[in-house]
């Protein structure tokens, strides 16, 4: 099967080596031409545009975007949307807020083109071991892709499924990065408390590497902790400073939206916002315990 790739950064890119090795036919374009030379010399067919993309592949084409989510996805398209044909197909594998995915269906529609998003899970190990799938669009778009989704899933029969119509498939990866924002700081703040133990001195490394087996919170996210504490367990290198990239903020408004309590959620995401603040809030919180308790303020270098 044919498919085109838009977008070759470090996931797209692994994603067109999963679907070659498979045997399909993958036609990619980047922005980049290094990018586009890179999947070539991987055995793509190389497209230097957009128009020579389209005119590499057969009706009913399927093309795939992935690249960053918001505007450059939904300009390119609307750019798409241009060139395709009545009965093509458009997949957006990328992070875009479900609302993004609805209208970009509704824009498609009067041209004849078919919306699928694809919810993807996996990042960089994803060409090893497979992403997760969430797709979301109508039955007649999706089935046919079918083979594309075997192929980039963990097995055919695993990792991936059509969840609903247009957007279920984005609505259920923003929901899935809003747990996962939860468990991230579930360990990372249990693991805090036990590195904070000093008279056990525990081995951070050796007690996941035990929960690994066995314990109910073993999983993936687990085992990247592990390898990562084996290397490192003072972590004195790393910045304490934790970006977000929307889908939790999102995961937030939909539960308020819905009269949905997420407490979890939305602490983890309040905790990542606050490890970019200079500090100025808990000086405030200092002042304002000296002011009415007459506690103590530690001082800058104390």
């Amino acid at each position: 099967m044919k498919i085109a790739m838009i977008g070759l950064g470090k996931m797209g890119a692994n994603m067109t080596t999963r679907l070659l090795r498979a045997g399909h036919a993958v036609v990619a374009y980047d922005r980049s031409p290094d990018a586009v030379a890179e999947a070539a010399a991987g055995g793509a067919i190389p497209a230097n545009s957009l128009d020579d993309l389209v005119q590499q592949l057969t009706p009913p084409r399927v093309v795939w975007v992935m690249v960053p989510s918001g505007a450059p996805t939904q300009s390119t398209i609307d750019d798409l949307a241009q060139r395709l044909s009545p009965g093509d197909t458009v997949i957006d594998g990328g992070n875009s807020h479900y609302v993004d995915s609805l209208a970009a269906a509704e824009r498609l529609k009067p041209h004849g083109i078919h919306f699928v998003d694809a919810g993807t899970s996996g990042g960089v190990w994803g060409l090893e071991v497979g992403y997760s799938l969430m797709i979301g669009g109508d039955e007649a778009a999706v089935a046919p892709l079918t083979p594309i989704f075997e192929t980039l899933a963990p097995a055919p029969d695993r990792g991936w499924g059509h969840v609903g119509p247009v957007g279920a498939g984005h609505f259920t990866k923003m929901i899935h990065n809003g747990i996962e924002y939860g468990m991230m700081q579930a360990f990372a703040e249990g693991l805090s408390i036990m590195r904070a133990k000093k008279e056990f001195g525990l081995d951070l490394a050796e007690v996941t590497r035990i929960w690994q087996d066995g314990s109910v919170v073993r999983s993936w996210l687990l085992d990247l902790i592990h390898d990562a504490l084996a290397e490192d367990q003072a972590l004195e290198d790393i910045a304490a400073y934790v970006p977000d990239s929307g889908e939790g903020r999102w995961t937030v408004f939909e539960a308020i939206n819905l009269n949905i309590s997420a407490p979890v959620i939305t602490t983890a995401l309040e905790r990542r916002i606050r490890s970019r603040e200079d500090g100025y809030t808990d000086k405030l919180l200092s002042i304002m315990r000296h002011a009415f308790g007459g506690h103590s303020v530690k001082k800058t270098g104390e």
